[in-house]
């Protein structure tokens, strides 16, 4: 049993363990709050629980903590998207959230942010509190809701918010000792928002010869843009290839492979978004592009370098393509071309476990984006009448 005394004008709780007696103060100088805490804390010892009161942890304090955590176990890119959710939930609360680059990209350079966006910007909502055990579901519902009303974001993206604020709190759990009111993560109560079905752009085999086409003149980023079609690519890997990744051998009759795989060059270390490395066989369509294609002069071996002979910036190999495809009348990007090449397996008939393991990717996500493809494929997989039918004539 514990007991309820005051010192000043805050409650305090007392109580034994053993012999040994254990004073805690309950932060509060409302009586019927300090009953409600003593009756939390009397069931949690009923349940074997010997601390069970909440915890007051500084938020900034974990949040930073965190930050730190995920830059040592994420790759770069993606723990940067997890610190630019993290600032829009909590704004800069502490070091690790506040935007360091000294850079202006070329976007604000050419038409710079008029005064009254950056003041809106200021003043956007974000969660407060002091301590991460102070975040309540209204507070996190509330500014959800407020992403997708006011800033028009989609769903995916919402539940998003809601999934690292998620992890960040069961984070705290594990790692800083977080006790919360009632055992109760707020993110997790919040009700996810209901997704929509991808949309899924990809290119027919005609557009695949009008966009190669188009790119005749330009044969460096026309190689790239068959690499990226016939095989799968993501951007990043697409240019993180060197000489090294290119295996043209022709064992078992095939035509070559692309090992996309961790590496450091430079100073610099790179691996694949899932951290699981993969081999991809280059087709016969493939191999004619790679046969034809020169590549240049590079500082460390890169089979695609950018024009200064050196690793070429995703955003700037985006825009270069961008601006091409514009020329050319086209519209297609990086991703239409990966999902081209799910997509045309898929129609194929390929198994999704196959299209998964070719581009790297888990078979829930292959099935969202690619199943309602294969059904084309299967005509003949839903005629049981007529197998029930042919059983029967064949028994007789």
């Amino acid at each position: 049993m514990a007991s309820l005394f005051k010192r000043g004008r805050i409650y305090w709780l007392k109580y034994h363990i053993g012999n040994k007696r254990k004073e805690i103060t309950l932060r509060t100088e409302t009586y019927q709050i300090a009953r409600e805490k003593q009756r939390q804390f009397e069931s949690a010892q009923a349940c074997g629980n010997d601390n069970p009161l909440p915890t007051r942890t500084p938020l900034a304090q974990v949040v930073g903590s965190y930050v730190d955590h995920i830059r040592a176990i994420k790759t770069a890119k993606s723990a940067q998207n997890d610190v630019y959710y993290l600032r829009e939930a909590f704004g800069a609360i502490c070091p690790q959230l506040l935007i360091t680059s000294r850079n202006t990209s070329s976007k604000v350079r050419k038409r710079p942010a008029k005064s009254s966006l950056i003041d809106a910007r200021r003043t956007l909502p974000v969660i407060e509190a002091n301590t991460l055990e102070e975040i309540t579901v209204a507070q996190v519902s509330q500014f959800i809701d407020f992403k997708v009303r006011d800033q028009g974001l989609k769903p995916k993206t919402a539940n998003h918010y809601r999934s690292i604020i998620r992890r960040l709190i069961n984070w705290a759990i594990e790692h800083h000792g977080l006790r919360l009111p009632n055992n109760t993560n707020a993110a997790a109560k919040v009700k996810p928002y209901k997704e929509s079905a991808p949309e899924i752009r990809f290119l027919t085999l005609p557009q695949i010869d009008e966009q190669l086409h188009a790119l005749r003149f330009k044969p460096q980023m026309q190689a790239m843009v068959a690499t990226l079609i016939y095989a799968g690519l993501r951007r990043e890997e697409l240019l993180w290839l060197t000489y090294d990744d290119i295996d043209l051998s022709r064992r078992n009759g095939g035509h070559g492979l692309l090992r996309i795989r961790a590496k450091t060059i430079g100073g610099r270390s790179w691996q694949p978004k899932t951290k699981v490395n993969r081999a991809v066989p280059i087709s016969a369509a493939l191999r004619s592009y790679i046969d034809a294609y020169t590549s240049p002069a590079s500082d460390a071996g890169w089979f695609f370098p950018s024009p200064q002979g050196q690793w070429w910036d995703p955003d700037n190999f985006a825009s270069d393509l961008r601006q091409a495809n514009h020329d050319a009348g086209l519209r297609w990007t990086c991703l239409d071309y990966r999902h081209t090449f799910g997509s045309q397996l898929a129609q194929r008939g390929v198994s999704l476990y196959k299209i998964a393991t070719l581009m790297g990717n888990s078979p829930e996500i292959c099935r969202r984006h690619y199943a309602a493809l294969i059904p084309e494929t299967m005509a003949n997989e839903v005629e049981f009448t007529q197998a029930s039918i042919a059983r029967s004539q064949t028994a007789s």
